[in-house]
């Protein structure tokens, strides 16, 4: 599941947790009795206005809430709330539409035609035990034959990870776009549904196989897996989450780290830019974790910038900026 690891901290599993749950959002229980997560939250200011950079988690459990006073004192500052893709497309039943036609075969072949014996066993197995889950998301049991791997991994690892109590519904984005839309703050987003599912459906062919493959392998060690992710984020681990994943990533997947992380960083930053430069409204602006964070990330791009970059983080006073990592 490490592509997929990627995919969610860059936040392109944004894209795909909404296509794959067009519920409204679900409104958390609190947990008084456990800690509020230690936010992943900067703050990048010139002279006149702030950008509030808000590290996601895009598939959380109930009592990931309520969050730090820190992010919500951020939302409170934020005249407007931007994420990687704007709520209403979020929303939009279209979204999964558009998705599943990029990801359908064309050429008239299944899937396991792609597959190695041993890889096509195992997907046939892992649908067999998982009809049920996969029916609940509105997903026919047979139907990922139909599509190109990278989309059958992902609807895998999907699943995955709602058995482990993680829900869409309960991510950032949809916990902030529900909360501007109660307060009416205006909302934008950075890239289009379309842009995003030409980053997925542009993986090369070994690596859509190769994703596929991870996703069926090792799912109890997956599961470890994403549980540490989710830990760490909880925790605040910059360096964690950095030296835990982003390494591998950089050596298992250098083309695919390039293209969603690193360049949709360096489009950001100009956009980011722009805003702090001609706003005089604070935005808070909520991306996939992995975005804010090493050399690669906006902070530290931001920071080398010239503009005044600080971590928002009352729990753990003192600690650096992502740059360090």
């Amino acid at each position: 599941m490490r592509a997929v690891r990627l995919l969610l901290f860059t936040g392109i599993l944004a894209l795909a947790t909404a296509a794959h749950s067009q519920a409204p959002a679900a409104k958390p229980e609190a947990a008084p009795a456990k800690a509020p997560p230690v936010p992943l939250l900067w703050k990048v200011s010139d002279a006149d206005n702030a950008v509030y950079v808000l590290g996601s988690f895009h598939m959380l459990k109930p009592d990931d809430y309520p969050l730090s006073k820190d992010v919500d004192a951020a939302f409170a500052d934020a005249e407007r709330v931007v994420f990687e893709l704007s709520p209403e497309e979020m929303a939009s039943p279209t979204l999964g539409v558009q998705m599943g036609q990029a990801a359908m075969r064309t050429d008239g072949t299944t899937l396991d035609s792609e597959l190695t014996p041993e890889v096509a066993a195992k997907l046939k197995a892992w649908i067999s035990a998982n009809t049920e889950h996969l029916q609940k998301s509105g997903i026919p049991a047979q139907a990922l034959q139909m599509f190109e791997p990278w989309f059958s991994g992902l609807m895998i690892t999907l699943t995955e990870m709602g058995k482990m109590g993680l829900d869409p519904k309960l991510g950032l984005d949809a916990h902030f776009a529900a909360a501007a839309k109660q307060v009416g703050k205006p909302t934008e987003g950075l890239e289009t549904g379309a842009q995003q599912i030409a980053f997925l459906d542009g993986m090369s062919k070994d690596e859509q196989l190769q994703m596929l493959a991870e996703a069926l392998d090792e799912s109890e060690e997956g599961r470890t897996e994403m549980e540490k992710l989710h830990r760490q984020w909880r925790e605040g681990d910059e360096r964690g989450i950095w030296e835990g994943m982003v390494a591998e990533m950089q050596v298992e997947y250098p083309k695919l780290y390039q293209r969603i992380n690193v360049e949709r960083n360096d489009t950001w930053v100009g956009q980011i830019a722009q805003r702090l430069e001609t706003d005089k409204d604070d935005t808070l602006l909520v991306v996939g974790a992995l975005h804010t964070l090493g050399r690669d990330g906006v902070v530290h791009k931001l920071k080398a910038k010239g503009y005044t970059v600080e971590r928002i983080c009352s729990a753990c006073e003192g600690a650096g900026e992502s740059g360090k990592n």
